[in-house]
């Protein structure tokens, strides 16, 4: 014990007899020490979670880093600014103000703790979404971000409290400025809302393709905000729409088709009619045996109608590619195979014809005569 007062006299002695530097200066250094200490200890955990792959338990732990260091330095700071205070006399008034700053500093703090914890949680919750179907990475981002607003909201809330405004009264008028909120700003909170029933009824995700027979909107789904939603248009502009939008219109989402359709109409010659039934048994076996093609689904080849110019039978089947690019390259093989098949059979595909029928000479002169006898009398009658 007598060490410690040696060592403390010697030490004010050093410091020209001004004890509150010492004390300041012991407080920071002690801040920095426990601040430096916990941050290493944190550190050593979060390494050896990550080592071991607990990505969920190391969540927890790296998310409290920066939130610990805050508070203490925080709680360290407001001790040294209310020891100088205290020492010189001056700015005493504020010092309530310290000490009801103090008191929020843990609210702050596990606020923070609770947005940086749902961050890491919901880029792990999308890695998982990604491989499991029962979760989609837009209910994951919503939750999230519902989360983090009534984090922020109610850390505010308790922050305003400590100061002394009371909770029933900015509850009161947070009501009455809601409304007059709400009328001025109807568009906004439509959007928002909008936004909302995405993330709950979940018409579209992120990478989806979607278009509106309503509005000309037409692309891959970028990013779904609180406010709006940015599509990718196809030749690579970017689209950003109102979520309100989405209330009133139609969408289709074709990234979510299970197949997609081949319906084509194919015509032959009329000399070739007792082809027909042929060519279309044909090119149905042909359809049944084709690997791309899915046979569950409705498939019809059938002499359909008499057109202008050919006989048309129509080919109405589903590949089980929902691939765009694949879709076509599947649709060329079919259509040429028909056209194979029509060939076998001796037949010949239809083009638009005109068909010019040409009278026999004899026809032809007794018409020359008769043109001849009329005008030989119109003259006669002219010279009378």
């Amino acid at each position: 014990m007598e060490w410690a007062m040696q060592t403390w006299s010697d030490l004010v002695i050093l410091f020209g007899g001004n004890v509150w530097i010492l004390i300041v200066s012991g407080i920071l250094l002690v801040t920095a020490v426990i601040d430096l200490v916990q941050r290493a200890l944190l550190k050593l955990l979060h390494n050896q979670l990550v080592k071991k792959e607990k990505v969920w338990l190391d969540s927890f732990v790296d998310a409290a880093r920066a939130p610990a260091s805050f508070f203490i330095w925080v709680n360290g700071t407001v001790l040294t600014m209310t020891t100088i205070i205290t020492h010189f006399n001056v700015y005493v008034d504020i010092v309530p103000y310290i000490q009801s700053f103090k008191s929020t500093v843990l609210t702050l703090s596990f606020g923070w703790y609770v947005i940086r914890l749902v961050h890491r949680l919901e880029a792990h919750l999308k890695e998982y979404a990604r491989e499991d179907d029962r979760l989609d990475e837009v209910t994951v981002e919503a939750m999230a971000k519902i989360i983090k607003l009534l984090a922020f909201t109610l850390t505010t809330l308790f922050f305003l409290n400590a100061f002394g405004v009371s909770m029933g009264g900015l509850l009161a008028f947070g009501g009455m400025g809601g409304i007059a909120i709400g009328f001025a700003a109807k568009d906004l909170l439509g959007n928002v809302f909008g936004g909302l029933m995405l993330y709950l009824d979940k018409p579209f995700t992120v990478g989806d393709w979607i278009r509106s027979p309503d509005r000309e909107l037409e692309g891959t789904v970028e990013k779904i905000g609180w406010r709006m939603t940015t599509v990718r248009t196809f030749d690579k502009r970017p689209l950003y729409i109102p979520n309100g939008v989405f209330s009133n219109i139609a969408i289709e989402n074709p990234s979510r088709m299970t197949n997609r359709r081949i319906y084509e109409t194919v015509g032959v010659r009329y000399v070739d009619v007792h082809k027909m039934q042929a060519i279309t048994d044909a090119v149905k076996q042909m359809l049944i045996d084709h690997e791309e093609i899915d046979n569950t689904k409705t498939m019809i080849v059938n002499f359909n109608k008499f057109g202008p110019s050919s006989l048309d039978f129509f080919i109405y089947t589903f590949t089980k590619t929902t691939e765009w690019i694949r879709f076509h390259e599947i649709k060329q093989d079919v259509l040429l195979k028909v056209s194979e098949i029509i060939a076998q059979q001796g037949a010949e595909i239809a083009f638009p014809t005109r068909t010019l029928h040409i009278e026999s000479s004899l026809e032809t002169q007794g018409i020359q005569d008769r043109h001849e006898g009329i005008r030989f009398e119109n003259e006669s009658v002219q010279k009378v």
